[in-house]
């Protein structure tokens, strides 16, 4: 639906965002808690797992990418903060994730009821997610903090950045 111009600013509607809704986050993030059960993360971790959830085919030959790859998408994780800590609390306002105070800040955490919900889901979509959730706590969730941080950093402006080479191979005079 279409902005309409006569309409107060307050009355108009917002077109509807598809993609990277605190839903569908929150949604992406009971997969990875439930494959890493016990284990609390904060918010920073579950950043850089998002990421990687759904870019996995950065970093992967085994698993490609959830989503379409779109240019400078490296950028995403250094922007991605309000999204991951809004769908992380739209999960926990439904009970299907554990908040916890700590010495080390905020701690959020699978429970059974997080398992056993992403259990019943069985779309192509869901049982992606999970593949890939068990495969990136199988490669990352070993790694320290700061190794993980290391590994983000050392890449992230190479991901989104083959638009580049395709813009210039494009421009270039044959």
């Amino acid at each position: 639906m279409s902005k309409d111009p006569t309409l107060p600013h307050s009355k108009r509607r917002r077109p509807e965002r598809l993609f990277n809704t605190p839903l569908e986050c929150g949604f992406r993030l009971l997969f990875v808690l439930s494959a890493c059960r016990p284990e609390s993360h904060d918010v920073q971790r579950l950043i850089s797992y998002d990421y990687l959830l759904v870019h996995s085919g950065d970093v992967s030959d085994m698993h490609a990418s959830l989503h379409p790859a779109t240019p400078n998408r490296g950028n995403e994780w250094v922007i991605k903060r309000r999204l991951v800590q809004s769908g992380l609390h739209l999960m926990f306002a439904r009970e299907l994730l554990e908040k916890k105070l700590t010495h080390q800040g905020i701690l959020f955490s699978g429970t059974e009821l997080t398992s056993a919900f992403i259990n019943l889901l069985h779309t192509p979509y869901a049982q992606a997610l999970r593949r890939r959730s068990e495969w990136l706590i199988s490669t990352f969730g070993d790694f320290s903090d700061d190794e993980l941080h290391r590994f983000m950093t050392a890449h992230i402006g190479r991901w989104g950045t083959e638009f580049e080479s395709m813009s210039a191979i494009k421009d270039l005079e044959l």
